[in-house]
């Protein structure tokens, strides 16, 4: 791919205008290197939206990746979708920046990694809560050593609604309740909670993992109940639930060490910084809070690093493929516990 001059944004199309779509234009509207220039989305109303926000529409994703003035594509389609959206945007030599999941399951991931080095185009995966407040905050206070020898980390979602939330009503707004479309909890809050603990653990590796995913209340053919149980080869016992069927949530974080343990407070408004208050009771001396984390990047700062890995050749986007990979590895892993009733071995590395 041609080297494009830094004063020159990035022109960005997006593959699917749903409310999170449109939350990526926003984004992009503050981005001094990229901007949002056109759309494509199957729902009249939807695509009246984009171009109520000055984007330009294209009436399929087709037309829209054969429009030379389009430089990289973002695919916010329902995740059953996006490995077909994102190789054809591959090869039409576009850069790609996918929603998370990056697709359903681990070999369609390798095989867009290998399409996007073949291509020579850059490929990411917009995993932003790597970079929420209380996911640092954890990661900060096991790197403190307060916990000495850290023996369990649990992290959780609990509350009573489905996962769906404010989605666009226009398309079809109960898609993440439908295994069809890649739906459920797993795959929805599950993969950021997979990722942060997979991020977390690292250099550690996962040996074996063990999920009950069940359907209860708000769908019949994939989760509302997710428990992804994790055992890393440093001897941490991991824990990630998405629960939306509990009117008693647990904690959002408790960790687990030999010198204390700690947790901070579910929150129903999914607020990070409530999140981030870790009360830590050591085994011995007076409890206390951990300090809250620096913030990480932005959504807006994300879509920049993208920006200058794709355009300038500068650095890698916030989120490379490759460290996509093994949380794709659990997701896989989960599915198949789930499945069989049994724990599952993971290698350890994936490729």
């Amino acid at each position: 791919m041609a080297i494009r001059p830094i004063s020159d944004p990035l022109r960005i199309g997006i593959i699917g205008f749903g409310r999170i779509g449109a939350e990526h234009a926003a984004w992009l509207a503050s981005a001094h290197n990229a901007r949002a220039t056109a759309a494509a989305d199957p729902t009249s109303a939807r695509a009246a939206l984009a171009r109520q926000r000055g984007l330009r529409i294209h009436d399929t994703a087709d037309a829209l990746l054969a429009d030379p003035a389009i430089d990289a594509v973002l695919i916010s389609t329902p995740t059953a979708m996006h490995f077909e959206h994102a190789s054809a945007a591959i090869a039409a030599g576009k850069h790609v920046m996918v929603e998370k999941p990056v697709t359903l399951d681990l070999p369609q991931a390798r095989t867009l990694a290998r399409a996007a080095r073949q291509r020579n185009v850059t490929l990411s995966v917009f995993h932003n809560r790597r970079w929420d407040i209380d996911y640092l905050t954890v990661r900060a206070a096991i790197a403190s050593g307060a916990f000495g020898k850290v023996i369990n980390i649990e992290s959780r979602l609990g509350q009573f609604a489905s996962c769906v939330g404010p989605a666009a009503r226009e398309y079809r707004p109960q898609w993440r309740n439908e295994a069809a479309f890649g739906g459920g909890g797993l795959y929805d809050w599950g993969s950021h909670f997979l990722d942060q603990m997979a991020q977390l653990m690292y250099p550690a590796q996962p040996l074996r993992v063990f999920a009950q995913l069940r359907a209860n209340v708000w769908t019949k053919d994939c989760d509302d109940f997710a428990r992804v149980l994790i055992d890393f080869d440093n001897g941490v016992a991991a824990l990630v639930e998405i629960n939306t069927t509990t009117t008693a949530p647990l904690p959002r974080w408790q960790i687990d060490g030999t010198h204390g343990s700690a947790s901070s407070p579910a929150s129903q408004s999914f607020d990070t910084r409530d999140w981030a208050n870790l009360a830590f009771t050591p085994t011995t001396g007076d409890a206390k809070r951990f300090p809250m984390a620096e913030p990480g990047l932005t959504e807006t700062q994300i879509w920049e690093q993208f920006a200058a890995a794709a355009a300038c050749g500068q650095g890698e986007p916030a989120v490379t493929i490759d460290s996509v990979l093994p949380t794709m590895a659990l997701l896989d892993a989960a599915r198949l516990s789930g499945q069989t009733g049994t724990a599952v071995s993971l290698k350890r590395s994936p490729e």
